[in-house]
């Protein structure tokens, strides 16, 4: 697991664009955080730096929205109204998966159905400078992750927390 101090939104927004230059077609983003922990926002640098040039908006009534503007499809999902985990077949995310990226907030109301994923947990800092300011939590669930997790981990070196 990597423990990230993001002490600014700015600085969750560049851990969203780090972690958007490793991604390819297949992966799955979970994202977990109370309400008001910074899921949209993260997703939205996330797809930024993926080239997407709609404007990226909580999927919380449609519980899915597709962008194809950036250099991969990216499909953003919202699982806060799931009543239960028998409606993620109907939302054919795997299916999704095949054709793009996919980041999903709230994912762990569906806990490990949605399978191999990159967990992101946002939550506010323990020793906070500002309301701003999260610690980040990322971790590997199943194998697609793990080939890059070294790199990764390079790649956002200046945010973990010792």
């Amino acid at each position: 697991m990597l423990h990230l101090h993001a002490p600014s939104p700015a600085d969750t927004g560049k851990i969203a664009e780090t972690i958007a230059k490793q991604v390819r077609v297949g992966d799955l983003i979970v994202l977990v955080g109370e309400m008001g922990a910074g899921k949209t926002f993260f997703a939205q640098a996330f797809g930024r730096q993926l080239g997407v040039t709609d404007p990226i908006t909580s999927p919380t009534f449609n519980l899915v929205h597709s962008y194809s503007s950036g250099r991969l499809r990216l499909h953003h999902a919202d699982l806060y109204r799931l009543e239960r985990t028998g409606e993620l077949a109907d939302l054919g995310l795997s299916e999704l998966q095949e054709s793009g990226v996919v980041i999903v907030e709230w994912g762990d109301v569906a806990g490990t159905a949605l399978g191999d994923a990159l967990e992101v947990r946002l939550c506010d800092s323990d020793h906070p400078a500002s309301t701003n300011e999260r610690t980040i939590e990322l971790e590997v669930r199943g194998g697609q992750w793990v080939s890059r997790w070294s790199r990764l981990g390079d790649a956002l070196e200046q945010w973990v927390e010792q």
